[in-house]
């Protein structure tokens, strides 16, 4: 009659013997700072989102590499013209902006005036070609400041009417838009939102 203790003790022997898989056995035997090899995945080196190892992106030549830096350049500058940079943000800005973009302003014709006034201005003209010079040269200037006046009076009115709360410094806006209304049209920055006569 077969002993129940011996039969235990031979059920306890087998429960004990596990088989061992190559993949823990090798882990078992590998040092304590052991790590991975590379493309191997790992917790912390996940294969999934990974390019394949080997394929490295081809790097650009001076060419490509001088073109691309260019591309860059021109996107930037489009940017820059169609949205401006920190100083041209805020709906005060805007408001001022539409102000001088909406009207004729003298100041388009100062630094053409003042190139013409500036030739005929020379020694070698003769002094009625250097008076008409002068003369040309006070009334632009006096053009300039008195349309000046007028934007930055139309721009208070209506930025005390439409932001009573602002923080924005009225000198700071006035003299942004008096430098924006003696450039021309087309070099302004930000590009004109609204056309010559179109009611702000």
């Amino acid at each position: 009659m077969p002993s129940l203790f011996r039969r235990k003790s031979a059920d306890l022997a087998d429960e004990a013997v596990t088989s061992v898989t190559p993949d823990e056995e090798s882990e078992s035997a590998r040092p304590r700072g052991y790590t991975p090899a590379k493309g191997r995945e790992t917790p912390k080196r996940p294969s999934v989102g990974r390019r394949p190892g080997g394929v490295s992106s081809k790097p650009m030549t001076k060419e490509e590499s001088r073109e691309r830096r260019r591309q860059l350049r021109a996107e930037a500058a489009a940017e820059f013209r169609r949205e401006g940079g920190p100083r041209d943000r805020g709906p005060e800005r805007l408001l001022a902006r539409n102000v001088v973009d909406s009207r004729r302003t003298v100041g388009t014709w100062f630094f053409g005036g003042a190139l013409i006034v500036l030739i005929g201005s020379n020694a070698a003209m003769p002094p009625i070609v250097r008076l008409v010079s002068n003369l040309l040269w006070g009334a632009l200037a006096l053009g300039v400041v008195i349309d000046s006046i007028l934007i930055c009076r139309k721009i208070g009115k209506l930025v005390r009417k439409r932001f009573p709360n602002t923080d924005q410094r009225m000198g700071s806006l006035y003299l942004y838009a008096i430098m924006r209304g003696i450039t021309f049209r087309r070099m302004r920055t930000p590009a004109p939102r609204v056309n010559i006569g179109d009611p702000v």
